[in-house]
């Protein structure tokens, strides 16, 4: 009975180590597998968990695409939008790409910074600081590494009598007021990031790659909740949605049906999920009884077992 007891104390300490080991499993929402606990990763601006292996291909492509942009949480539905540490990042993927990232973290900083700019000279390549000039017009800057001095609105050299092509007013992206000619610039910025975002042709409403923000390439207003594009039937974006007015009705026709649908299947299954609910927990129960029935066989087995004991 001693030696029994004794196997059986670490077979039970094998198994709990075993446990321990492994531990508790968790659904990754990347690769859609349950990842034990020991092969997985708490964000912490947002406590979603992920798997380290999604999260390291995810940080490089985000590196290698991403512009330099913010790195957020991979999760669409995350409410609180978390953004990846410098040190989190640091941990996932190599030096060699913590490196390009922080490169292209500076670059894309000096670029959406109005009061930088990068010196046009190719030796150099110094970060220039601009000085507000009158009335928004373009001036002279200095570069305090290489002495060159070039316009602040077409980079080229500033000499005397110096006409610049580029005669419009430096301003922020943040500011309300924009230029009438802007709406028909190739390349703007998101009204929410900042990111430089390039129209070739097609759609005029736009999605953010870098915060997934949906938005109007012409006046920058705000469609992220505008499913049926009605932005585009009054206003100064009438008729500017890049389709044609068939293509509009029969996409709001698509939305409209998708939505009576689902509603038509689940006040169809509703009564009949009601009917069937009886069905559902006798089916439910019975395996249930026949499991109590064998353990109550296996209790009256044992116990005339040990009374002759």
């Amino acid at each position: 009975m001693a030696d029994k007891s004794a196997t059986q104390r670490q077979e039970d300490g094998d198994s709990a180590a075993e446990i321990s080991e492994v531990g508790w499993e968790v659904f990754c929402k990347l690769c859609l597998c349950e990842q034990p606990t020991t092969a997985t990763r708490e964000l912490q601006s947002c406590n979603c968990v992920f798997c380290v292996a999604c999260l390291q291909q995810y940080v490089q492509l985000a590196i290698m695409e991403g512009g330099g942009a913010p790195i957020t949480c991979p999760d669409m539905a995350c409410q609180k939008s978390g953004v990846l540490l410098d040190s989190e990042i640091a941990s996932l993927v190599s030096e060699g790409q913590v490196e390009l990232y922080q490169r292209l973290s500076f670059e894309r900083g000096v670029k959406l910074d109005p009061s930088k700019a990068w010196c046009p000279v190719l030796e150099c390549q110094a970060v220039c600081s601009l000085q507000p000039s009158t009335e928004g017009q373009p001036g002279a800057v200095p570069c305090t590494t290489c002495r060159a001095v070039f316009c602040s609105a077409c980079r080229g050299a500033w000499l005397d009598g110096h006409a610049c092509s580029e005669q419009q007013p430096m301003m922020s992206p943040s500011h309300g007021s924009r230029p009438h000619g802007d709406a028909d610039l190739p390349i703007k910025q998101c009204p929410v990031c900042g990111i430089y975002i390039e129209r070739n042709q097609g759609c005029a409403q736009m999605l953010c790659k870098s915060c997934k923000h949906t938005f109007c390439w012409y006046c920058l207003q705000n469609l992220d909740g505008d499913i049926f594009l009605r932005h585009y039937d009054k206003g100064p974006c009438r008729n500017k949605l890049g389709h044609s007015r068939a293509s509009v009705m029969w996409n709001r026709t698509q939305v409209v049906g998708i939505l009576v649908g689902v509603s038509i299947v689940v006040l169809v299954t509703s009564p009949l999920l009601l009917l069937a609910s009886p069905c559902i927990l006798c089916c439910i129960c019975k395996p249930c009884r026949a499991k109590n029935k064998k353990k109550k066989r296996k209790k009256d087995l044992s116990q005339p077992d040990s009374s002759t004991s």
